[in-house]
């Protein structure tokens, strides 16, 4: 897992060629300004999901993994809690092949995510986003998916 600035990103181009070109998508585009939607980036190797939701009660969250996407989820406004916690620390539910969603029960710690920032969730990273920090509020995300090598 990684958290960090978008002003950093360029500082995560050498992991990969896909992460590359998942991080140059957020930085030349105004976010602010896109709709919900999905953005083709690269076929079904990368591509981004545009979302507005409100941030809810960590009761309501659900601890979540992939194994074909690597994560790359940037708060555009707002600001949420989400939930981290390692594969071998958690008991898998349920998964949906299609989806490429997990489901998974046990517990892990939360960060604060602010509008500007991003953090990367690799297959072995489980975790639940959305969460509200002092009450519900609105939030818009860009989560681009970067298919796994």
């Amino acid at each position: 897992m990684i958290i960090d600035s978008l002003e950093n990103a360029s500082s995560y181009y050498g992991i990969s060629e896909k992460l590359k070109k998942a991080f140059k998508f957020l930085e030349e585009r105004d976010l602010a300004e896109m709709e919900v939607g999905k953005y083709e980036i690269d076929g079904e190797n990368i591509f981004a999901i545009v979302d507005s939701y409100e941030t809810k009660p960590e009761e309501e969250g659900v601890w979540e993994g992939h194994r074909k996407y690597i994560d790359i989820q940037y708060l555009v406004e707002g600001i949420e809690l989400i939930g981290y916690s390692n594969l071998e620390k958690m008991n898998l539910k349920e998964y949906d092949v299609e989806k490429d969603f997990a489901v998974f029960a046990g517990e892990g710690e939360f960060l604060k995510l602010e509008a500007g920032y991003f953090m990367v969730f690799m297959p072995q990273d489980i975790h639940m986003p959305g969460i509200a920090v002092d009450g519900s509020q609105a939030a818009k995300k860009v989560i681009v998916k970067v298919k796994v090598d």
